[in-house]
């Protein structure tokens, strides 16, 4: 391989996407030295064959041992089969379950429709499945201090983990942009939390130039341990499915990091004789942010940069910086890239909610664009699909509890708080009327 600088390869190394250079696992930069380019982790390939990865993965459920029951390491022969347990810095985290509530599957239009809900993690999102690797990778290159811009997310799960680490953290936020139940996460778990005049994307451009200038440990998604993290996602879904692999999976898009993740643990997953063939993903953007959309439209010819304005703020970003990974993953497994309105997001999150199993507002979005791939035919009907949920109910509140908006709210989402007499008589009023 060009530039290759590994001739006795270890148990992983990177390699660069743009040149191919290829780096060891050491290497703490997030990206390329040489031409900048996105990094990506490499494994050697387990001894197993793909049955016997499949029974080795289904034995480890229901074990306690410090790796094992975490959803995460249990995959660590995808993960990071160099780390060393001493090494790992886990909650645990993963083991979310996979849902179907027929009330959403008729809202989206498809028959079978399951919901992979990683609001279950320790820190209500995604994110904890790649901060789990991201903060152990850390901790083996020796990092002084670990850093994230974030819509609230990350900064959540990146201050939780490095507390777990015994790692200062400094996370940068979107002044006035975060949601309560995020910010007080990262203020809680001791981050010193940085508000930035301005959107995420200038957010993440200062926390690059303070990784690259202070010598401080980048966790963002450019970050390819993360990426390792976030693909167990996938390998977990699968193995719930019995690795009867489903026709779609669904999430939503943002800076594309787990777009990337899907992406790549899909064709890993399918290299190794886990799964006989690749879903097809289907990645959603809110309208207000939808650059990724826009490139696919056009047939990727081109990347777009917008100013992102949505109410889902965990995928408000206008300037994906995992962009040509996220190409790949789309590319790879013939998927599509749509996007919904704010509307067409509150109105699915309605329905996940009302079904008792609850997301924030971007977790909707997935549930949103599988209804419209659904009725424009291209999910049919009796296809299988699994939809993400990327965070928990609780992490964004804000639209749930506030009843003074100028403007009246969509009746299924107007279930307001009723105010009444300390009376019985006023209980059994309430009781009599009919529902909507």
């Amino acid at each position: 391989m060009a530039g290759s600088s590994l001739p006795d390869r270890p148990g992983s190394w990177q390699v660069c996407a743009g040149c191919d250079r290829e780096l060891p696992s050491s290497a703490a930069d997030a990206r390329c030295p040489d031409c900048g380019g996105l990094l990506e982790v490499r494994h050697r390939p387990p001894v197993q064959d793909g049955a016997k990865l499949r029974e080795l993965f289904l034995s480890r459920r229901g074990r306690t041992g410090r790796l094992d029951a975490s959803g995460v390491w249990k995959y660590r022969e995808l993960v990071l089969p160099e780390a060393g347990a001493d090494d790992v810095v886990t909650h645990p985290e993963g083991n979310t379950p996979l849902l179907s509530r027929a009330s959403v599957s008729r809202f989206a239009g498809v028959e079978s429709l399951h919901l992979k809900h990683e609001g279950h993690n320790p820190t209500g999102s995604f994110k904890d499945r790649g901060m789990t690797v991201g903060m152990t990778q850390a901790r083996r290159v020796g990092a002084r201090a670990v850093a994230c811009a974030s819509t609230g997310n990350t900064s959540a799960s990146l201050a939780a983990y490095a507390a777990n680490a015994g790692l200062p953290a400094l996370v940068f936020v979107p002044s006035g942009q975060v949601a309560l139940g995020k910010l007080a996460q990262t203020l809680a778990y001791g981050a010193k939390t940085l508000l930035v005049r301005g959107d995420f994307d200038e957010c993440f451009a200062l926390v690059r130039q303070a990784s690259e200038k202070l010598n401080v440990y980048l966790l963002n998604s450019v970050n390819p341990f993360r990426i390792e993290g976030q693909k167990t996602i996938v390998f977990e879904a699968l193995e719930q499915l019995l690795f009867d692999p489903p026709d779609w999976i669904a999430l939503p898009a943002g800076n594309l990091g787990n777009t990337s993740a899907f992406g790549k643990a899909l064709k890993e997953a399918r290299e190794l004789g886990l799964i006989p063939r690749l879903p097809r993903l289907a990645c959603i953007q809110a309208a207000g942010a939808n650059p990724f959309a826009r490139a696919f439209r056009e047939g990727f010819v081109r990347p777009h940069r917008v100013k992102a304005e949505t109410v889902a703020t965990a995928i408000k970003i206008g300037d994906p910086a995992s962009l040509d990974r996220g190409i790949a993953a789309v590319r790879l497994t013939h998927g599509v890239v749509t996007d919904v309105t704010d509307e067409e997001i509150l109105e699915a999150k309605a329905v996940v909610d009302a079904s008792g199993v609850g997301c924030e507002p971007a977790s909707a979005a997935s549930v949103a664009g599988v209804r419209k791939l659904a009725a424009q035919g291209v999910i049919r009907q009796g296809d299988r699909v699994v939809a993400v949920l990327t965070g928990h109910i609780l992490k964004d509140p804000g639209l749930l509890l506030d009843y003074h908006r100028e403007r009246e709210p969509a009746p299924a989402r107007a279930n307001r708080p009723i105010e009444i007499e300390p009376t019985l008589s006023a209980v059994e009023a309430v009781l009599s009327r009919q529902s909507p």
